[in-house]
């Protein structure tokens, strides 16, 4: 298994493919199978309280899930999220996010992982999500 999607090129990706969104995230690190990512938060990500809602934490989960399965399997943008379970673990404050996604078994059809999320004013995470996502079956996995 080999990165097939560079950081640039998974950015570009976004731009194209999720440009509506694009613009808040960030793509800090990218390793074989892992994929580490920024969000900016804004006002209208927040729900009473001051807190950061929890669409707006799937959304980072499954972007930053997405783009770690992209970037093994190269440009399919139909690859889609068929599963995902997510615990929120404390009470994330109006500061902007973090997330460390990991590829944990990638098959032919499907993608298995994980993506623990941060808020940039605590030490330990915020969230965690496990997620699959169904590979369209045009792809194959390259032999090395």
């Amino acid at each position: 298994m080999k990165i097939l999607m560079s950081k640039r090129e998974l950015e570009l990706f976004m731009k194209k493919e999720f440009s509506q969104v694009s613009k808040n995230f960030k793509i800090l690190d990218l390793d074989l199978g892992s994929i580490s990512m920024k969000m900016n938060v804004l006002h209208e990500h927040l729900r009473p309280g001051d807190t950061i809602s929890g669409p707006t934490m799937f959304l980072l989960a499954d972007i930053s899930f997405y783009l770690a399965t992209l970037s093994l399997i190269g440009p399919k943008s139909l690859t889609v999220t068929t599963n995902c379970s997510i615990n929120f673990l404390r009470k994330p404050n109006k500061h902007d996010l973090t997330s460390k996604a990991r590829i944990l078994k990638i098959g032919k059809t499907l993608s298995v992982g994980d993506v623990l999320i941060y808020s940039l004013d605590k030490t330990k995470p915020v969230a965690h999500a496990s997620l699959t996502y169904s590979i369209p079956k045009t792809y194959s996995i390259p032999k090395n």
